[in-house]
């Protein structure tokens, strides 16, 4: 009878651990479907406000589209890093502007998470707490950190999806427009469909003090789609990132040296009146690792 009890809860184990295998596939292909060409739709509208202001002014709503590539940057078993590459312009003057990157960890307990004023708190998660889940890490044009935060990928009904809800700083579209606010807190989910994948979003604008419950001013809805197209149309930014991408390695390896000091982080807005992301994006400086390291570590606060 012990030996009978024995083998079936091998068995038990095996076909967990074959399941957890398949179920980690599933995952890792939905993913990896992000990557590719695709005309994009940026859609935002405020829905709800809630600061009792007569002369409250809601954000305009914003429509707008563009080509944009995602390019498959690190492909490991745990690991897969993709980054976006914007292209703008005439078809005969295309200009390519580096986007936001998105990492997804598998099982990952390090995360550093959104407090307000351009700070980030370090959490370190139990493991048990992120078991079969993916860690989704977003971050800025300049590859210095926007928001992070772990669930599982969702397969069931012939849809693949992964939803969370965490804070970030505020949208491009709203912080050389809104000092009301200085906290979003985002409700993403992203859905693979037949033809590419949605970036759904239900977002919070929030007032963030320490010491003090976050209040709510508004709400905004997010929607935006990721139509595939033709690989051939973004041959542009494509032939930016073979000319690049040696550099912006050497950025994302400074900031793994300064995520994996497991401490809180906060970083100056500028040094000397200018922006970590104009620095990086001149393209006759800032080459070496020696001036890259050096310049974001300016920016760290100690």
């Amino acid at each position: 009878m012990k030996q009978l009890t024995l083998t079936l809860l091998l068995l038990l184990a095996c076909l967990t651990t074959v399941s957890a295998q398949s179920k980690k596939k599933q995952d890792i292909k939905a993913i990896k479907s992000m990557c590719g060409c695709y005309e994009v739709t940026f859609n935002f509208a405020e829905t709800f406000e809630y600061s009792g202001d007569s002369t409250y002014i809601p954000s305009k709503v914003k429509h707008d589209k563009g080509l944009e590539w995602v390019q498959l940057v690190e492909d490991d078993k745990d690991k897969i890093s993709m980054q976006h590459l914007l292209i703008v312009g005439p078809p005969n003057n295309k200009m390519i502007v580096k986007h936001w990157r998105q990492d997804w960890e598998f099982e990952n307990t390090d995360l550093y998470e959104y407090n307000y004023d351009n700070s980030w708190n370090y959490v370190s998660l139990p493991k048990s707490d992120v078991k079969g889940q993916w860690t989704q890490k977003v971050f800025q044009v300049d590859d210095s950190p926007r928001y992070e935060g772990s669930a599982s990928w969702v397969h069931v009904d012939g849809k693949s999806y992964w939803e969370n809800t965490t804070s970030a700083p505020l949208p491009r579209r709203e912080y050389t427009k809104r000092s009301d606010y200085n906290v979003t807190i985002r409700r993403n989910r992203h859905e693979i469909v037949d033809n590419g994948w949605i970036h759904d979003q239900d977002n919070d604008k929030v007032i963030r003090e320490e010491g003090k419950a976050d209040v709510v001013l508004a709400q905004e809805k997010g929607f935006n789609t990721y139509v595939k197209v033709e690989d051939s149309k973004c041959k542009a930014a494509q032939d930016y990132w073979k000319e690049n991408e040696a550099k912006w390695a050497i950025v994302r390896a400074k900031w793994s040296e300064v995520f994996a000091r497991h401490t809180n982080l906060s970083l100056e807005e500028k040094v000397d009146n200018k922006g970590l992301f104009k620095y990086l994006f001149d393209e006759e400086n800032y080459k070496t690792a020696e001036e890259i390291n050096s310049l974001i570590e300016s920016f760290v606060k100690k």
